[in-house]
């Protein structure tokens, strides 16, 4: 079996393309390796296996590949164009002959200073923009689908579950990434809600508000062009996706918070009230906030035992995930 680090250095050349490639960029996430060439985004799926998420055989990678084009084509159609293989023969080349030794999500590459987290950056994100992506998310849920199964991921069983996962999985951050008194501070605030909250979380679900959602809905995967495409959707894990929509709401509304602009957020939060009527969504913010910020923190921590990032990237991952548990602490204070 072929060593993935081979094929991610092939590609990183400008013979492994189909096209002329132009100046290659790697950019690397906690569980993707992203190939940008000039017209064109490769995303490969590391081999890893993290609990949540399996990808450690190729059958699983094209499974997931797939999974992953269908699920974003409904807010990307147009972004979202292909899965490719790469293929091994005197050369390792996407599409090329041989035998198939990994795949890759093919998108089209979208203006990287048109992220909204570059936007944000530079402050040139106003309400008008925050009132469109609020009406696009409000009329996907809408759209999104949801069934007997689909709303079993709204129960008690399912929200402990997540949470409790949490928990497991940033005990060895203690003293690193979380304080100890913030990690209990927060274990309990989430305990004390989900008891107190029982009747809600069932009224969420006959109310048809646990849906087949985005999962992963921030910043920096939103583009803001001439039409707007909200990008990267959970397919790893259909727990993270199947959720309350206050969930899918709750991460965009703590991302915005966490980059210092709470006006956006509040702004955000109303505006998608207004167009899809879930005047519930408040009594539940907070909770959904925190969980946001808590896996957040999580996630970025995980970067500190990531093998392809050096010592600089690593302690950069510490300070952020630091301040993303921080926050959490914050919205759990506000739990009503």
């Amino acid at each position: 079996m072929i060593d993935q680090k081979e094929v991610l250095e092939a590609l990183m050349k400008p013979e492994a393309y189909e096209e002329e490639p132009g100046n290659i960029e790697v950019v690397q996430t906690h569980i993707s390796v992203v190939f940008l060439t000039s017209n064109y985004v490769y995303k490969v799926k590391k081999a890893i296996n993290l609990g949540f998420l399996d990808f450690t055989t190729l059958e699983k990678r094209e499974f997931f590949c797939e999974k992953e084009l269908e699920l974003n084509r409904r807010l990307c159609r147009d972004m979202y164009l292909d899965v490719v293989s790469i293929n091994k023969s005197d050369a390792i080349k996407i599409k090329g002959k041989g035998k198939i030794v990994e795949y890759a999500v093919k998108m089209k590459r979208m203006p990287q200073e048109k992220m909204m987290s570059k936007l944000l950056e530079n402050n040139n994100v106003n309400n008008r923009l925050v009132d469109r992506i609020a009406k696009i998310i409000a009329e996907f849920h809408s759209k999104a689908d949801t069934n007997k199964r689909i709303s079993e991921f709204g129960s008690l069983g399912i929200i402990e579950t997540n949470w409790k996962e949490n928990f497991d999985q940033t005990k060895e951050y203690i003293g690193k990434t979380i304080s100890k008194e913030n990690f209990e501070f927060v274990r309990g605030r989430v305990e004390e809600f989900i008891k107190r909250n029982e009747f809600l979380f069932a009224k969420r679900r006959a109310e048809g508000r646990v849906r087949d959602c985005h999962g992963d809905i921030h910043s920096g995967n939103i583009f803001a062009t001439n039409g707007i495409y909200i990008f990267d959707a959970i397919e790893f894990n259909e727990r993270f996706r199947y959720s309350d929509v206050a969930a899918d709401v709750a991460f965009l509304a703590m991302d915005l918070g966490f980059r210092n602009r709470s006006d956006l957020s509040d702004f955000f939060v109303g505006k998608y009230i207004e167009y899809s009527e879930d005047h519930d969504l408040t009594k539940l913010l907070p909770f959904y906030e925190c969980y946001r910020a808590y896996v957040r923190g999580k996630v970025v921590s995980f970067k500190r035992k990531d093998p392809h990032l050096g010592s600089a990237d690593k302690n950069a991952a510490t300070e952020e995930a630091k301040k993303y548990f921080k926050l959490s602490v914050s919205y759990a204070s506000a739990f009503q």
